[in-house]
């Protein structure tokens, strides 16, 4: 059984917005860079006596007039919501987020009616160039003139970086083109209109960041919900009310408020972690120093500190206000075209060591459908490959540049049926070496995989705490005198841990004791008298009045822990009313459920060049799987079929130590 690539991705999916500017790129292709102005005039149709006019308007004024132009020439391709529509949502969203519903319920709620009144709303869009105004545009010009000039924290800019940094009249995407410097400004801006001035941080940027940042989390109280929500909220008076949200919301929540006020700051991204599925988004400030000051997280951290030292990083874009040109001739010249962000621009190097790659393909040239090349990194739900940028063939090698190390790779290429690699998966090391995952179909050997996804330093830790705990049997409910029946010393125990056969002393009270220092920390305790779970009343070190919590370890939720805020004397166990004899007991450690878990499906796939091959489907029966015929240095993928997402592909060595990627 073999799992195509080409399976996986069918098609390519090209949101709407992104349908319509590629309709502008190719409309513009006889366009050079002389005629961006011109041709942005010519998109506006009817709407570019308004446009004009802000020309005409700063004639006089030489840099605002250069603002004006940079704002114009770049408005192709920006979009808000075409009608009214939105605003009605709007207008139920802001009823419902001031309501008494809790996060959870208004997220669900506005995801409710999202779906059933607004499914539409993402078609309904228009240029920016077609309905903005005149006065509109003067405005919002003149404001980010008034904070460059007259805020200590944004009078370091250059022009380039004022145009980047502050002059934009919107901030996201679909973003409502509403007073929405005015309205965030009078929300927030007290907190550095009250700043006591000083002769050391008053006139910083990065103080003016940390004080208003502080001030927006406390007021705002975010609830990260990362799941399924309704349309994001892009007004001025929604977007500082939202009680819940993903990253992203925050980010432009911060990004906003904080231009509102004069503070530079960016939207940077990375479309996907190096060992992880999703990607992620942050704020960065321009400090007064040069420095790039990003805020790891939304508005929950302060910009500048430890940046993700332990995370992976393939790329990192910056969403920009102005057009990327060489994405645009990337659009306008690739036979199949991918969509990539026209606005948006790497800054990968700004970040971490990177190296341009120069890879040799793997295939023949004639069957090359174009002078593209995509280079991807694994994802592992619901797909394998996730496509990062593009880069040019090249005498037979398909070349990157400012490509993140220490990941795994693979350059792709597509025409009308799906992808198909141009090289073997690679791995790019710290130091900049490139290794290929070299595949050898003539020596095979046996694998035992014991987890589907890498384990943090958290994993480890929560499983650490299970080490020299005890499984204690005892006629006496107080387990004086207890027998220690098994020790933990290893934690490649089995599923089910089986008590020894000289152990046959029947106990009616039966426990785990936790070592000291371990909190309790377990997610399940279950004893079997042969395949017989035996079942009795739940008792514990918490006593009859948090029964509740005891009752976590016997729940079947392997998420779902019994752990105390007592560092010693922890235990949990059963008693079942009579003695019994047991001999096996399940003991799961706290843990992220991406063990082998038994009764679960599983498929492992290995990749053989082109492909992956399918070793077949099993239930597991313990708490890791044996595979047979594993050719020697393949890259495998373990899927789980009955639960979670976090699935990743990984090496095993000779000596079977797991190398995740």
């Amino acid at each position: 059984m073999k799992n195509q690539l080409k399976i996986v991705f069918q098609f390519i999916f090209f949101p709407p917005v992104t349908l319509l500017l590629l309709n502008i790129v190719f409309f513009s292709c006889s366009n050079n860079d002389a005629n961006y102005l011109e041709f942005a005039l010519k998109m506006a149709g009817d709407n570019k006596e308004e446009l004009q006019k802000v020309l005409d308007y700063y004639h006089n004024d030489s840099l605002k007039l250069e603002a004006a132009k940079f704002l114009i020439s770049n408005m192709p391709g920006h979009y808000s919501f075409k009608s009214n529509n939105i605003e009605d949502y709007y207008k139920i969203g802001d009823t419902i987020l001031r309501s008494l519903l809790s996060p959870l319920q208004q997220r669900d709620t506005l995801l409710r009616i999202s779906r059933e009144q607004f499914s539409y709303l993402e078609y309904d869009t228009i240029q920016d160039l077609h309905i903005i105004s005149a006065d509109y545009l003067i405005r919002n010009i003149n404001l980010a003139f008034d904070l460059w000039l007259t805020k200590s924290w944004a009078n370091h800019l250059n022009f380039e970086e004022f145009c980047e940094y502050l002059l934009p009249y919107k901030c996201s995407e679909l973003q409502s083109l509403d007073d929405w410097r005015d309205t965030l400004t009078y929300h927030f801006g007290d907190i550095l209109s009250d700043m006591i001035p000083n002769d050391e941080s008053y006139d910083s940027p990065f103080n003016a960041a940390v004080t208003l940042r502080r001030e927006i989390h406390s007021r705002v109280k975010p609830l990260g919900v990362y799941a399924g929500s309704g349309y994001p909220f892009k007004s001025a008076y929604t977007m500082y009310r939202i009680t819940y949200g993903q990253c992203t919301d925050y980010v432009r929540l911060a990004i906003c408020t904080m231009r509102s006020l004069g503070i530079p700051v960016v939207y940077e991204s990375t479309p996907q972690w190096g060992r992880y599925r999703a990607g992620h988004d942050w704020y960065t400030l321009l400090n007064d120093k040069g420095e790039l000051l990003p805020s790891q997280w939304d508005i929950s951290t302060d910009p500048g500190g430890a940046f993700f030292p332990y995370e992976r990083i393939p790329k990192v874009y910056r969403y920009t206000y102005a057009i990327n040109r060489e994405i645009e001739k990337y659009l306008k010249t690739a036979k199949f075209k991918y969509p990539f962000d026209i606005f948006q621009k790497d800054v990968t190097d700004l970040y971490f060591a990177t190296s341009d790659l120069s890879i040799p393909l793997t295939i023949n040239k004639k069957k090359l459908v174009d002078c593209y090349a995509y280079l991807a990194v694994f994802n592992g739900h619901h797909t394998d490959w996730n496509i990062l940028t593009y880069g040019e063939i090249i005498e037979g090698c398909a070349k990157f540049t400012k490509i993140g190390r220490n990941v795994l790779y693979i350059v792709l290429q597509y025409d009308e049926n799906g992808w198909f690699p141009l090289s073997r998966p690679f791995i790019l090391y710290k130091n900049g070496n490139v290794d290929y995952v070299e595949v050898n179909n003539k020596e095979f050997r046996s694998v035992t995989i014991r987890r589907k996804y890498h384990s943090n330093r958290n994993v480890v830790n929560m499983r650490r705490r299970v080490l020299y705990g005890v499984i204690e049997a005892s006629n006496d409910f107080s387990f004086k005198n207890a027998d220690t029946i098994f020790q933990i010393t290893d934690l490649d125990y089995p599923d089910i841990i089986p008590i020894s056969a000289n152990v046959n002393t029947e106990y009616r009270f039966w426990r785990y004791l936790s070592p000291v220092g371990s909190f309790g920390s377990i997610a399940e305790l279950r004893f079997f008298n042969d395949s017989t779970e035996l079942n009795g009343t739940i008792i514990s070190s918490v006593g009859k009045d948090d029964l509740d919590l005891a009752s976590l370890a016997f729940d079947g939720d392997w998420l779902s822990n019994f752990e105390t805020d007592q560092p010693d004397s922890n235990w949990v166990g059963m008693d079942f009313n009579k003695p019994v004899f047991v001999n096996g007991v399940r003991l799961v450690p706290r843990n992220d459920d991406n063990g082998i878990h038994p009764g679960d499906e599983y498929e492992l796939l290995y990749w053989n060049d082109t492909c992956w091959v399918s070793r077949g489907k099993i239930i597991a029966s313990d708490n890791n799987l044996k595979y047979d015929s594993i050719p020697k240095g393949a890259l495998m993928w373990l899927r789980n079929y009955t639960r979670g997402w976090d699935e990743r592909c990984f090496l095993i060595d000779e000596n079977e130590n797991v190398e995740w990627w």
